[in-house]
């Protein structure tokens, strides 16, 4: 069980990032009229997560890399502390998944990702392991073989 400090706001990030409602909008319209944001600050948002080029583009347009780098920052600007991210570079090339960190670098509140990247783990600077015993520990770097880790504690 886990609790959230008071002025923790979670947002979640799902591999499987359909969205429907968004489809025939686009990011531009959908931060200016969402988060009320003048075209000067939506460009300056979008262009954090590389999506400057896209933003008169339908989101049913955009790849995939595209779809979610935006997800995630519509998470952020909807005032997100604590990011929740269920493999975030999951089928995006690597152009996308170098934005989508780029992007999450420049976030200011946490963020919390399960992933099996080896090249995005690395940018994390705290590691949990859910091991096979159902133990969870913190280990110094990403561990890939649950079973190579020395639990020294």
């Amino acid at each position: 069980m886990a609790r959230l400090g008071a002025r923790v706001v979670p947002g979640m990030f799902a591999q499987t990032h359909a969205r429907p409602d968004l489809d025939q909008r686009t990011p531009l319209e959908i931060l200016m009229t969402e988060h009320a944001l003048l075209i000067n600050e939506a460009m300056a948002a979008l262009s954090r997560y590389e999506l400057q080029v896209c933003a008169r583009q339908p989101f049913g347009s955009l790849s995939g890399g595209q779809q979610a780098r935006l997800q995630i920052l519509l998470l952020e600007l909807a005032g997100s502390t604590l990011l929740l991210l269920d493999e975030p570079t999951d089928n995006l090339d690597l152009a996308s998944a170098e934005a989508l960190q780029e992007g999450l670098e420049s976030f200011s509140g946490t963020v919390l990702a399960v992933t099996h990247d080896r090249w995005f783990a690395r940018s994390f600077d705290r590691f949990l392991v859910f091991g096979a015993s159902g133990d969870v520990y913190e280990a110094a770097s990403p561990v890939w073989d649950e079973t190579r880790v020395d639990r020294q504690r």
